[in-house]
Order: C-alpha cells, then structure tokens, then sequence
C-alpha cells in the first residue's frame, strides 16, 4: 500500500485571519493496483517538437497579405472621391480605364451617406413621413449605368434606415430643392451624374436641406465607405428593408420655377403666359 502526503495550500497574508481553521485530515491512501488503467497509459508518451518560427513566419506573411488587399480594396473607394462629388468608370469601354463605380461600391457610399445624414443633421420630421425615418430622394441623368447604380442606391440608402424616394431623372438644381420645396422636403438627397464627362463614366452629388457637402464631408463619407466596402463579401442586396417610394418631384419643382418667371417678368398684359411672342420677337432679331 502507497501512501501519499498532503500538501497545504499556501496562505496570504490578507486573508489568513478571515480563514477558518480545518480539522485534521488522515492521509488518503489508496492502491493504485485496484484500478483498471491500461497497460498503455503507463508507458512513457512520446511527442515530435515542433519549431513554432516557421508557423509564425507563415502566420504573419497571411496577415501582412491581408492587410495589403484590404489596403487595396479601401483605396478603390477613397479614389473615387472627386472634391466635393464622386466619380468614377461605371461601363467598360474607355481605353486605358477599368471600372472601378460599380454597383457593391455605389452602395457602400451610399449607405455610409445615410448613416452620415442620421447620425449628423438636425432633421425636420417631413409630413410624408410616418415612420419617422430620414427621408432621401435620388435623381439621376438618362446615363445608361444609371438604372443598376440606382438599384445600388436604394439598397445601401435602406440599410442605412433611411426612407427612400425615387424621382427618376432630375436635375442637380432639383435634387436640392426636393429638400426645401413642400410637400417634399427631403431631409438629403442624391442626384446621379457624372456632369460632361463621357457615357462611360458616372458620379453621385450630395445635398441636404443647407446645399450640398463639402470636400470634406464627402471624404468622410467616402472614408466609411471604404471600410464597409473591403470588409463586404456579399453582392448588392436583392431585398430592400425599406420599401422604394416613386414620386414626381419634378412637376412640383417644374411650376415653382413657372411662378418665379411669372413674378420676375410681371408682364402687364399677359401675366401667366409671360414668353408669349418671344420665340416670334426673337426671330425678327428683336432679342
């Protein structure tokens, strides 16, 4: 019969007066022989070492990999910040250029925009808007990227929380004054353009009710983005959280700049029809 010896725990200082003192115990012996180990477990375990600098070189040649394509990825986005707008190559056809706005990109900007307009403005609640969400409308030139970007829009505008409005193609002007102009009054908006440049390219303008953002705003913007943009690996969302709302802002915004012609001309004989005779006027070398 083997006997083993008890060990006692040591005890600080800090709490030897709060410990209790324990009986005395007998030593636990116990036959070792009674137990039905294998024989197995009893011979000695041998192991392989293993050099761990080999493991670690690979680890951080992974890693540094890594960093250097996700480096890459947010540098796509942040390049596409143009002072205040942004643009970019969204169709292929440009020598010596790839495309670089497609539709993931457009809604990871899109979606940091949203977050930007909640997070950052000082709202007014819009009439139309019952379920007390940010409320932002997009216009866009007859580009022909323009219907698959603004796909890309209203899925990074959703998940951001926002409300979204679709008033088809606009104007850069209109897409400002849908923010102010009632019964609209958008909190933001977003008009898609890419202004002169060639069929090829694309671009994204942004307002809110006091005009459009700064530089730095959009690098802001942009900066988020970027982020999202290289830790995404899914494509642009097919199912919208947020239901997409088509409205005819540029009838509204159509009679408002009607009524300030009227009022700026003020003709005394024919007030509400104030061009008439201008285009006759106008051939006779008149104007």
């Amino acid at each position: 019969m083997a006997s083993t010896s008890t060990s006692t725990s040591s005890i600080s200082p800090q709490n030897f007066k709060t410990r209790k003192p324990s009986l005395a115990r007998r030593p636990f012996k116990t036959n070792l022989n009674s137990f039905p180990f294998s024989s197995h477990l009893t011979k000695p375990i041998s192991s392989k070492s293993y050099s761990s600098s080999s493991t670690t070189t690979t680890a951080a040649k992974l890693y540094d990999n890594e960093v250097i394509v996700v480096d890459e990825e947010m540098g796509r986005i942040r390049r596409l910040q143009n002072g205040s707008d942004v643009r970019g190559v969204a169709l292929e056809g440009e020598k010596g250029r790839t495309v670089d706005l497609t539709p993931p990109a457009v809604e990871a900007i899109a979606e940091s925009f949203g977050e930007w307009v909640i997070g950052g403005l000082e709202r007014e609640i819009s009439g139309n808007n019952d379920n007390n969400k940010v409320t932002v409308s997009l216009g866009k030139d007859p580009r022909i990227s323009g219907p698959s970007l603004s796909v890309a829009v209203f899925s990074g505008l959703s998940r951001a929380g926002c409300a979204v409005f679709d008033m088809g193609l606009a104007t850069t002007p209109a897409c400002f004054m849908s923010t102010v102009l009632p019964p609209f009054a958008f909190d933001a908006s977003i008009m898609m353009t890419a202004s002169h440049l060639p069929y090829t390219r694309n671009g994204l303008k942004f307002f809110t009710k006091k005009g459009g953002l700064t530089s730095p705003e959009v690098e802001e913007i942009c900066d988020k983005a970027a982020r999202k943009y290289a830790n995404r690996v899914a494509k642009v969302s097919t199912l919208l959280n947020t239901p997409i709302t088509r409205v005819n802002f540029m009838s509204t915004y159509a009679t408002h700049l009607r009524e300030i012609i009227k009022e700026r001309i003020n003709h005394p004989s024919h007030y509400d029809t104030p061009l008439q005779g201008f285009q006759e006027a106008s051939s006779h070398g008149m104007y």
